[in-house]
């Protein structure tokens, strides 16, 4: 322990990195530890989605829950009280007889209040212990990165390509070039995000939803960048008014009414452009804390000539598609010498049906 570590700091630090060695997209990383007369008697982790949550995964490593009975439970993130695909966290606590409970990080979502039904059955609860560590360990669902402190939204960007980095033919077609578990995939990441962010090109060319509907969870807010408000009215993303159509302030004031008469929201920008960063702050000025980036190589050349990406998900494809004209992952004007480039550090690999999956972050500047 170090000299001014606390011993909740201590045991904190240990189940913050148990959650670090999990993957249980697209649930959050978490970590837990038993702790009983001032030694670790249980460790569970969130192993997978539909799983035990990290709390009953430490419950059942003792064997007998007995053993719990009286001790002090450290979890990285508020425990749940909710039924979804697992019974509430909370409701395993309270059966043990664990008389503490100390968490690292507050659930940002709305169906949580666990902290308040574990004080509702006697248990001494603390939260906010090493808060800003185990924020980290899930950026998108806290809303975090490294422009945390300039209030705007984490963003992550994603993307398919086939294996000579195409997003589509010459002709624009580009359904489909991931396989439907890819597919499947990214509609989990938009339930994970706040909101989604095309192009009007992608919406004039697929006329997308934008929804989860092969993924349970929540639909993000779908966010538009049209400068000159050429979505068409009835394009499927106005199913409901969860839309935003960020637009030039020069734009044909006439349509801009017929779009908020369908209950969307527009938010205009001086000039012919969306700048990522004026859009990220708007966005979260009405309550977007995390995005997620499915453009064509326009849209994300901007958020990756920004610096705003933090999170990058590219889904690899087995084919050959071709072209000198075909459409590419991240256009716009390029760099003009290799020492320019973007650097990137891979998270993860992943096998995702005949696909893989790439998890990178960009790479900081002390090489970590």
């Amino acid at each position: 322990m170090g000299e001014n570590e606390s011993a909740d700091e201590k045991f904190m630090k240990e189940a913050i990195a148990l959650a670090a060695s999990a993957n249980p997209f697209p649930n959050p990383r978490v970590g837990a530890v038993i702790v009983k007369n001032g030694k670790i008697i249980g460790r569970g982790f969130h192993r997978r989605a539909g799983e035990a949550h990290a709390e009953v995964e430490a419950i059942n490593s003792l064997g007998d829950k007995f053993f719990a009975k009286g001790a002090t439970i450290y979890v990285t993130l508020e425990p749940c009280s909710h039924y979804g695909k697992t019974p509430p966290c909370t409701k395993a606590i309270i059966e043990t007889g664990i008389k503490r409970v100390v968490f690292g990080a507050r659930d940002p979502t709305e169906k949580v209040c666990g902290e308040e039904e574990l004080r509702e059955a006697g248990i001494e609860v603390e939260g906010g212990i090493m808060e800003k560590e185990a924020e980290k360990l899930n950026p998108e669902f806290h809303g975090i990165g490294k422009d945390a402190d300039a209030g705007l939204p984490a963003v992550s960007l994603k993307t398919a390509v086939s294996l000579d980095g195409k997003i589509a033919c010459n002709m624009g077609e580009s359904r489909w070039i991931s396989s439907e578990e890819s597919r499947k995939r990214g509609h989990e990441l938009r339930a994970k995000h706040d909101a989604v962010i095309v192009g009007i090109e992608t919406v004039l060319r697929d006329n997308p939803r934008l929804t989860t509907r092969l993924a349970s969870g929540k639909n993000p807010l779908r966010v538009v960048l049209d400068s000159k408000l050429r979505v068409p009215l009835d394009a499927r993303i106005f199913s409901d008014a969860h839309v935003v159509i960020a637009t030039s302030a020069e734009s044909d004031r006439k349509k801009k009414k017929k779009i908020e008469e369908t209950g969307a929201k527009v938010l205009e920008f001086p000039g012919g452009r969306i700048p990522p960063g004026e859009l990220l702050a708007k966005l979260a000025g009405i309550g977007v804390s995390s995005a997620l980036v499915e453009g064509g190589g326009e849209v994300n050349a901007s958020f990756v000539a920004s610096g705003l990406v933090q999170r990058y998900y590219i889904f690899v494809c087995p084919k050959i598609i071709g072209g000198r004209n075909a459409k590419t992952a991240v256009e716009g004007d390029g760099i003009f010498s290799m020492n320019e480039a973007k650097l990137l550090v891979f998270e993860e690999v992943e096998r995702v049906g005949d696909d893989i999956l790439i998890v990178a972050k960009p790479k900081k500047t002390d090489g970590k």
